[in-house]
């Protein structure tokens, strides 16, 4: 539960230079035509010139810095100011994309129409670093996807932008936050394991505008299939199954997937327990050897002994930001 006094979204922003885009984003957040939130910049070791700008925004309440040592990894930063969150919802924001001033008004909107979702998403539009629409955007397939979308998401046919979440504070705790071991696609980590714990809704609008330049940080493709494919072999089951069965593999993938980066179990059984096994499949060839070494001795309920600690103890949330 949030606070009293507490905004109702805690918006989540890192930051590190690139303050040609960082300012209109930053304007985008301010332009919102709901305005019960709070701005939680985390700012992993920018330059003064940004830091100069971040610190002129101080004189609004509602804005709060985080200043940290840099560290490179969006999983990190997005962790600093989590833990910071008060609000009952929490939205994330890039430095370098811009959110149509409709943006959380319309999906909260939704979620409040269908409580069974605990988060959200929106379509999105691409534009390049003068803010035109890139020239494939007129070609680009988008087909929205809907309540649970677990299997299509690990199978790569949900897009899903992080600008465009926006989710329950108590499922990203309860889902133990942005695995911080991952350099990229911590991202879609993190959506895999909302997935398993609650339908989402989607606003089929591009209330998202997500910049393409030169200094995009998905632009480095090495680390980002890296990043994809580990979160994918954390779905698969940490020790194998006894002969001749199958549903004790599936079991166990799905509750360490659930566990997410904590080790930790959700309360919730899933229905999409054996699309576990799907994903198994799909980065098998790829990680079988990893696969072996990290699950020989795997405890139950564990992913690996190099999993972080929970972003927040589920079962002491604070109230405050302080």
């Amino acid at each position: 539960m949030r606070a009293s006094n507490a905004a109702l979204v805690s918006i989540i922003l890192p930051s590190f230079d690139r303050l040609r885009f960082l300012r209109p984003a930053v304007a985008s957040v301010l332009a919102q035509s709901f305005t019960d939130w709070e701005l939680l910049i985390a700012d992993d070791g920018s330059g003064e010139d940004t830091r100069r700008y971040l610190r002129t925004l101080e004189n609004d309440a509602r804005i709060k810095l985080i200043w940290l040592t840099h560290s490179g990894a969006p999983a990190i930063v997005r962790n600093a100011a989590l833990r910071k969150a008060c609000g009952e919802y929490v939205a994330f924001m890039d430095s370098d994309d811009l959110w149509a001033p409709t943006k959380l008004e319309r999906q909260l909107k939704q979620l409040r129409e269908r409580p069974g979702c605990r988060w959200s998403y929106t379509a999105f539009s691409q534009i390049d670093e003068r803010g035109s629409p890139l020239p494939e955007e007129a070609s680009r397939r988008w087909v929205p996807h809907q309540g649970f979308i677990f299997e299509r998401l690990a199978i790569g046919e949900v897009s899903i932008r992080t600008p465009s979440v926006l989710a329950t504070r108590g499922l990203i705790v309860q889902a133990g936050g942005f695995d911080e071991t991952l350099r990229s696609a911590e991202d879609l980590d993190l959506w895999l394991r909302l997935a398993l714990d609650s339908e989402v809704a989607i606003v089929d609008e591009p209330l998202l505008q997500v910049r393409r330049h030169d200094e995009n940080h998905s632009r480095d493709w090495q680390s980002a299939f890296f990043g994809r494919d580990r979160a994918l072999q954390k779905l698969q089951p940490p020790w194998p199954a006894a002969p001749g069965t199958g549903q004790e593999r599936t079991q166990a993938g799905s509750d360490a997937c659930r566990a997410g980066p904590t080790g930790r179990r959700g309360a919730r059984p899933g229905p999409q327990r054996p699309l576990l096994l799907v994903v198994s499949a799909m980065v098998a060839g790829r990680h079988e050897d990893a696969a072996a070494s990290a699950c020989a001795e795997a405890p139950a309920g564990h992913l690996s002994s190099q999993q972080p600690q929970c972003l927040i103890d589920p079962d002491h949330e604070h109230a405050s930001g302080s």
